[in-house]
């Protein structure tokens, strides 16, 4: 008979399944593995751990809004447009010559000493040089859109940025919860080429800056969704009626032509996010982006036709 003893060993300690070197005897009540502290969390019955955690917030689907974007609880983008301005405007104040530069100028003609000048001879003297959209400088049709006017300058001054950036808040808060960002951002910036668009076209000599464009693009981007989904806490008909009457009566001290073309880019990038059908889903996404892209293309198209017209008569382009 042998008589050695018997040595019992104990059963290997549970650890945690991502850091092995810490013990745990709580299990995640899905997957049923070890997790230490840091690596559950508290759940309706018992815990689970954080991957389990992770696959359940991915198969959760996203809540859209009424025209299919992803929804948002805080108008950050709003928020954060206003800021820019601001900002910009802050910088153009510290150096005005940033308003010459990035302008919604068509065309014209800068000279050694920086200054802006009428050539009416078939040749540029030398030292000078064409500046504007219509000599590649296209960017002008966004940048002119975040600046306005000094607070000595216009007939405004201060107020330019003032009144944009209250009508910025008062609809985007609106339209970026009705849309979601991503189709609040093309609203605005489609209405804001529009608006530089329209002032090339008609009055390309004339530079012109501020957010008025986009402002009277969301105007009319309200006004389409409202009547689209029955809710106007706004009062659609007075807004657009009072941004009507304003573009009328400001047209002589101030860019109508800005104006009308954001109210009409608006309104047309407006009428195409509202009025897609609702599914498939993505069907809706796509139809929406397509059609934002294609007013766009038509604006494109717009500006580069008057520049073809405006190189043509320009004998020293």
């Amino acid at each position: 008979m042998d008589s050695t003893p018997t040595v019992e060993t104990a059963p290997p300690a549970a650890v945690c399944f991502r850091h092995t070197d810490r013990e745990s005897y709580i299990r995640c009540g899905r997957c049923d593995r070890y997790a230490c502290p840091d690596c559950r969390h508290e759940a309706s019955v018992g815990y689970q751990c954080v991957e389990c955690v992770k696959g359940a917030a991915r198969a959760v689907r996203p809540t859209v809004t009424r025209f299919g974007g992803r929804t948002v609880t805080r108008p950050v983008l709003t928020w954060a447009l206003i800021v820019l301005d601001v900002l910009l405007y802050l910088a153009e104040t510290a150096r005005p010559g940033i308003v010459d530069r990035f302008s919604a100028l068509g065309q014209g003609v800068v000279g050694p000493d920086g200054g802006f000048y009428t050539v009416e001879t078939p040749y540029l003297p030398t030292g000078y040089h064409a500046v504007g959209i219509a000599h590649g400088e296209w960017y002008r049709l966004i940048t002119s859109a975040f600046l306005h006017l000094p607070p000595t300058e216009g007939v405004f001054g201060v107020a330019h940025i003032l009144v944009n950036m209250y009508g910025l808040w008062l609809l985007g808060r609106f339209l970026e919860g009705w849309l979601g960002r991503l189709r609040f951002l093309g609203l605005y910036l489609v209405s804001a080429l529009g608006g530089s668009v329209f002032q090339y076209v008609l009055a390309p000599e004339l530079p012109a800056i501020g957010a008025s464009g986009a402002v009277f693009g969301l105007v009319a981007g309200y006004v389409v969704m409202a009547r689209r989904i029955r809710h106007d806490p706004l009062d659609s008909g007075r807004l657009l009626g009072g941004s009507l009457l304003w573009l009328v009566v400001s047209a002589s001290f101030t860019s109508w032509q800005g104006h009308l073309g954001g109210l009409l880019a608006g309104a047309a990038v407006g009428a195409v996010l509202a009025f897609a059908p609702a599914r498939p889903a993505r069907l809706r996404g796509g139809i929406q982006a397509a059609g934002t892209l294609a007013v766009a293309a038509v604006l494109v198209a717009g500006v580069a036709l008057k520049t073809s017209d405006i190189l043509m008569n320009t004998p020293w382009s």
